[in-house]
């Protein structure tokens, strides 16, 4: 009986749980941006400071006609005006989002774009985009964080796959700053899901590995409030830098190449050059290894106008650096410059020289050293990132080695059970287990441990193709293993 109520009680807080995470995903009492509607014709605010109405009005009507700047400039993929109308409306042909009225929105023009492709059953994948039906059954609902604008939550769909949800943080600084300011809360949700729609057509518009996937978006009337926006991008882990700092140099180099190729493609992309004017370590999430751009309301691709090169100073906390004033009145680079800039003092100078293989790190210094001096540029970074990966991944960056090495006993499909020793840093933390690219490395390593008596060579091998290898203080406990393979040392 006692397991039975226990069991009720479980089921309901997990109820409990869900419907407060939808709840606040699709809260009343506020009103995103209408589609087809004037940005400003029903953001009128209530009592507020003198002027409030028409001043919220106005910055409603600002970021309207940021994200129809952005929807609509540039050849590149997603084109479109996704503000004058529902954005589930933009495919033609598409499932729609199953409202329980018809929309009341223009149809959308021939060969309007479609969306990227939304996770299938249990993983990512190709699938149709996943609209307000799939948000219906959603389990383990986790609320993953919330920043300046939005929260973040975790859910599992029917199919197995998680994917992240984001909405308008209704307990938040934006929407709050603006409630007590105006007196209008549904102009100031207007207000501040226009960041989140402007993040929902960057993600599509700057389409990239190193840019999270935007997998579909949901306008949902609740309890009478008509269109409250969420959208259902890929899922990743936050970026701790702490921890990152005690993975292993070949992970911590992966995370430098992945910005640096996203900063080649923002300075290049389809709108211009783009800046991320929010540049911290918390705007990026890992997924699989590799990391991605996830916060995007705060980009900008407008180059900073001048008249001389005096306006053309790019600030930090630690140093300036003066930029020139092109004929055409923008500050020459920089955005690319600032961009490259943070990438310097949040990555680059921990993660990339540390603990690196002792033949890379000149190059590597020339890399943190020219960043942080904005001697180069992003063309010039990534290349030399990419002649890094080269080298490591050719096996060209190993030094021939002038000392005899011990001859060691090969035993075929067996490990080693234990006799661990740790070592740092290690894929396992409770033993010594490293990448290598050939027999010699491993060999040559175990020499350098002065606990190293065996290794085992293991089946499994890392992102650029090297095999992971356990090292042993002995080899005592040698078991059958298939497709592993024990090197011990001979006596002698």
């Amino acid at each position: 009986m006692r397991r039975r109520r226990a069991a009720v009680a479980a089921g309901f807080c997990a109820s409990f749980l869900l419907g407060s995470v939808l709840n606040v995903l699709f809260a009343p009492g506020s009103e995103p941006p209408r589609p087809g509607q004037s940005p400003g014709s029903s953001a009128a605010p209530g009592p507020g400071r003198r002027g409030g109405r028409g001043e919220l009005a106005r910055q409603i009507r600002e970021r309207y006609e940021e994200v129809q700047r952005y929807s609509r400039g540039g050849p590149g993929p997603g084109a479109g005006r996704p503000e004058r109308r529902r954005l589930m409306d933009l495919a033609p042909g598409g499932p729609g989002l199953q409202r329980p009225r018809p929309p009341r929105v223009r149809p959308p023009p021939d060969g309007a774009p479609g969306w990227p492709p939304a996770p299938g059953p249990g993983s990512p994948g190709p699938g149709p985009r996943l609209g307000c039906a799939a948000l219906r059954n959603v389990s383990g609902a986790q609320y993953v964080g919330s920043g300046y604008t939005k929260a973040v939550y975790r859910v599992r769909l029917p199919g197995g796959a998680a994917v992240a949800l984001k909405a308008v943080d209704f307990s938040g600084h934006d929407l709050g700053s603006c409630v007590r300011e105006f007196g209008a809360r549904r102009g100031c949700y207007r207000l501040a899901a226009h960041k989140l729609l402007k993040e929902m057509v960057l993600l599509e518009r700057l389409r990239h590995p190193n840019v999270l996937q935007l997998y579909g978006y949901c306008y949902q009337d609740s309890e009478g409030i008509p269109d409250t926006l969420t959208t259902i991008t890929e899922l990743g882990a936050p970026v701790e830098m702490i921890q990152l700092l005690q993975t292993s140099w070949e992970d911590r180099f992966r995370i430098c190449l992945s910005l640096g190729r996203l900063l080649h493609h923002l300075a290049h992309s389809p709108l211009g050059s783009v800046t991320l004017l929010d540049f911290r370590p918390r705007q990026f999430v890992l997924v699989n290894g590799e990391l991605k751009v996830t916060d995007l309301d705060d980009a900008r691709v407008e180059e900073t106008p001048c008249t001389s090169g005096a306006d053309c100073t790019l600030e930090f906390p630690a140093r300036n650096f003066s930029l020139p004033c092109s004929a055409q009145g923008w500050c020459e680079g920089m955005n690319e410059k600032r961009n490259l800039y943070n990438a310097y003092r949040f990555f680059f100078t921990y993660l990339l020289p540390h603990s690196a293989p002792p033949s890379l790190r000149p190059l590597l210094d020339s890399i943190v050293n020219a960043t942080g001096e904005l001697a180069w540029g992003v063309d010039e970074t990534l290349a030399q990132l990419e002649t890094v990966l080269h080298l490591f991944r050719s096996g060209q960056y190993l030094q021939n080695s002038t000392s005899s090495r011990a001859e060691y006993q090969r035993i075929p499909d067996s490990a080693i059970t234990q006799e661990d020793y740790r070592c740092w840093p290690s894929y396992h933390h409770g033993g010594c287990l490293l990448s290598v690219f050939n027999l010699a490395e491993a060999i040559d390593v175990c020499e350098s441990h002065a606990q190293c008596r065996a290794f085992v060579v293991t089946n499994q091998t890392t992102w650029t193709g090297r095999k992971l290898v356990f090292f042993k203080t002995g080899w005592n406990q040698v078991v059958p293993d298939a497709g592993k393979t024990t090197y011990v040392k001979a006596p002698g």
